[in-house]
């Protein structure tokens, strides 16, 4: 690339500091995607949307970090291809992950919450909780459309899912059935029971009020 031309990237500033992506060296990291999903959160709302329905029930003189901010500690690392929990031990202090959680990158004080935090987070959801941000990813997906579709259409596909280890909710023959909404993309969750083995027992979200068929549009279900 002997005649390309580096051109500086230049994103918002995070607590009074200039952030700017340059090509000549420097720090390197190859962790660069927080940069981008923290532009995208910031226009679409996502994890804001998710913490509101969430709802916060901790204590206030008990709280380092935000609800907002846990919730977009998990999903943007999760985007960058680090699925697990755990993986908070090693990116809770990485620069570029701090950043994208608008962060000083090199204060130590400024550390981002520990995989024991999202363990905690996790295991304190009610079901009630977990059917507000059902209905939060359902809103942000019709609010996505300049105009309300007139007809949604879900096809739900299934796929024989392994798990392994000891995660929770297997049972006793190690398997999970995922269920994906393919024909809506933009953050509809996939649905998982434990234990189902071929498609059995798949998850119904014609019959779920988080799927708004309520929303006055028609709603039409295939299984694949």
């Amino acid at each position: 690339m002997k005649y390309s031309i580096q051109e500086t990237l230049r994103f918002p500033p995070v607590d009074g500091l200039t952030v700017r992506g340059e090509f000549d060296g420097g720090a390197l990291s190859s962790d660069f995607g927080p940069m981008i999903l923290r532009g995208v959160d910031r226009q679409i709302g996502l994890t804001e949307r998710l913490a509101q329905a969430f709802g916060d029930s901790r204590h206030p003189s008990y709280i380092t970090h935000r609800l907002q901010t846990l919730f977009a500690q998990r999903t943007y690392p999760i985007a960058c291809a680090y699925e697990d929990g755990n993986d908070a031990h090693a990116l809770r202090a990485d620069p570029l992950f701090k950043l994208g959680l608008e962060r000083r990158p090199l204060d130590e004080a400024t550390d981002l919450a520990s995989a024991p935090t999202f363990s905690r987070l996790e295991n304190a959801a009610s079901p009630r909780a977990l059917y507000r941000v059902a209905q939060a990813f359902v809103d942000h997906f019709i609010a996505s459309y300049a105009k309300p579709p007139a007809v949604i259409v879900l096809e739900l596909d299934h796929s024989e899912d392994a798990a392994h280890g000891q995660k929770e909710l297997i049972f006793y023959n190690h398997h999970l059935s995922v269920s994906h909404e393919n024909a809506m993309p933009n953050g509809v969750p996939d649905a998982a029971r434990p234990h189902v083995r071929d498609g059995h027992g798949l998850w119904r979200p014609s019959r779920r009020r988080s799927i708004r068929s309520a929303t006055t549009r028609p709603l039409h279900v295939t299984r694949g």
